[in-house]
């Protein structure tokens, strides 16, 4: 299969193109390596990848001197008729769209960024999927989607209209603008709500990240809700190993969807939302205490009161997942904590 990746220079991307090149596949990815954090670290993943720095320029190919079926163009997704000409051009069999603006603190200061990253950006991958006929438009959500919800665990049969971020808001617009295409033009999509990814070559704007930082510094961080607080902690490789199954079957009709009492997660058209979570929530506390031990050493933590747009907690709710992918998250927080720290302290050479 040929497949086009949105976001290769990105954290879940890299990891993505590792697992799948080598497999049979034609592999084009496209990013537009921005400045919201580090793009020296998006090089970095890029040039572990056989894409050097130096011959990265605005819309030119360039090929992989590590994976032979692998190829990159650095490229903004919000340009559509240059996203239309490349899928014109090399007729890719399904499309992993994982480019986006990220955050949702950032979401409050630079709303802009979204509504062009988020919605601009994947009404053209849901033009080209429709004009290049796409067998599987595959698509990064969020659980940042579930907004206001309180029961947990998060499922995905549940309703999810009071987002508390712009960014959780373009997020679920993106599923209801996926149902649109899936319903109008039958393109099978399929919605991964993400949950807390973290693990080597992650995203610094990341809470655990920055806490690495300032811990080996000795630098206070900052902790809302006075620390009382819950994450669904996701290592990348189970991430990862989600999106690969999920991509080799596309989205089906659901024929015992029922217009009177609607099921959010699928639909008489080719469309899916699952969520991808560990399944397991962890107390940020415990969490910090897990890199400390591997840190050696303490953090010195700064409470705050809740931020705007936060939640408390998430938990997803995996059995989609599970039932029709037989997926299992099995990396635990010690072990994924342990390879992060061993991977930031070589990087940054601690």
């Amino acid at each position: 299969m040929k497949i086009l990746i949105t976001g290769t220079a990105g954290f879940v991307g890299y990891h993505l193109v590792q697992q799948l090149v080598g497999n049979g596949h034609e592999i084009v990815g496209i990013d537009n390596i921005n400045d919201y954090y580090d793009p020296e670290l998006k090089f970095a993943r890029l040039g572990n990848c056989g894409i050097e720095k130096s011959n990265v320029n605005w819309h030119r190919e360039v090929k992989s001197t590590r994976f032979s079926d692998y190829r990159f163009i650095r490229m903004n997704v919000e340009n559509k008729g240059e996203l239309m000409s490349l899928c014109d051009r090399e007729r890719f069999d399904y499309i992993i769209h994982l480019a986006a603006q990220a955050g949702v603190r950032y979401s409050i200061l630079n709303p802009d960024a979204y509504a062009q990253s988020n919605l601009v950006s994947f009404l053209n991958i849901l033009e080209v999927s429709r004009h290049t006929q796409i067998k599987h438009l595959v698509y990064a959500s969020s659980s940042s989607v579930y907004g206001l919800n309180a029961k947990m665990p998060f499922s995905v049969h549940d309703n999810v209209d009071h987002p508390v971020s712009l960014y959780a808001a373009s997020k679920k617009a993106n599923e209801l603008m996926a149902h649109t295409y899936s319903h109008l033009y039958k393109i099978p999509t399929s919605g991964l709500r993400f949950f807390t990814v973290y693990g080597p070559w992650g995203r610094p704007d990341m809470a655990y990240f920055s806490f690495s930082e300032a811990i080996l510094n000795q630098k206070p961080i900052q902790v809302f809700n006075n620390g009382k607080m819950k994450r669904d902690f996701t290592y990348i490789d189970d991430i990862v190993k989600g999106i690969v199954n999920v991509m080799h079957a596309p989205a089906q009709p659901n024929t015992d969807w029922n217009s009177a009492i609607p099921d959010p997660a699928s639909s008489t058209a080719p469309y899916r939302v699952y969520n991808i979570g560990n399944n397991q929530p962890v107390d940020l506390m415990s969490f910090i205490n897990e890199l400390e031990k591997n840190l050696g050493s303490k953090a010195i933590i700064d409470y705050k009161d809740m931020q705007p747009g936060d939640v408390v907690a998430t938990w997803a709710d995996v059995s989609e997942l599970m039932d029709q992918f037989d997926y299992k998250p099995d990396t635990s927080i010690e072990l994924g904590v342990e390879k992060f720290v061993k991977w930031y302290k070589d990087y940054y050479a601690y």
